[in-house]
């Protein structure tokens, strides 16, 4: 099945996907530039290897969505999980100090919406690219069930 024969949400979800975590590559690119590989000197080691290990998770997410498999939209989920628990971790305590740092347009914020946006669509969107688009397919009539 194309993009364009799937439904409007599917494509429009996996769109956002895609823009997501293109602009998470390039931000992390960025930062591997700039900072080398001491970039997240701040954060703790573990911390440090995730952020770095995002920039192939990131780009292998997007690719998996325009790609349409079906493993993309969990594999998202994951990423973004993990991204945003390094993150609260790292920028918890400025937080809790001053909570209008959490209200910038860059950081913590976007990527905690982003994150909410991808964890509850991720499972109806691997879904519909299982079933080629049509979610209501996956889902057993009553008359099935029984």
């Amino acid at each position: 099945m194309r993009w364009g024969d799937r439904p409007v949400w599917v494509r429009c979800t996996a769109a956002v996907y895609v823009v997501g975590f293109l602009e998470g590559t390039g931000a992390h690119g960025y930062f591997l530039v700039t900072g080398g590989l001491d970039a997240y000197g701040y954060a703790p080691l573990p911390v440090q290897l995730l952020f770095h290990g995002l920039l192939l998770l990131d780009p292998l997410a997007a690719l998996m969505i325009i790609r349409a498999r079906p493993g993309g939209p969990l594999l998202a989920a994951v990423v973004m999980f993990a991204d945003v628990v390094g993150n609260c971790h790292v920028a918890w305590s400025t937080v809790m100090t001053h909570p209008t740092a959490f209200l910038r347009p860059i950081g913590l914020l976007p990527i905690t919406l982003f994150a909410v946006f991808v964890l509850p669509t991720a499972f109806p969107l691997r879904r519909a690219l299982a079933s080629g688009g049509d979610i209501e397919a996956c889902v057993p009539s009553p008359a099935e069930a029984r």
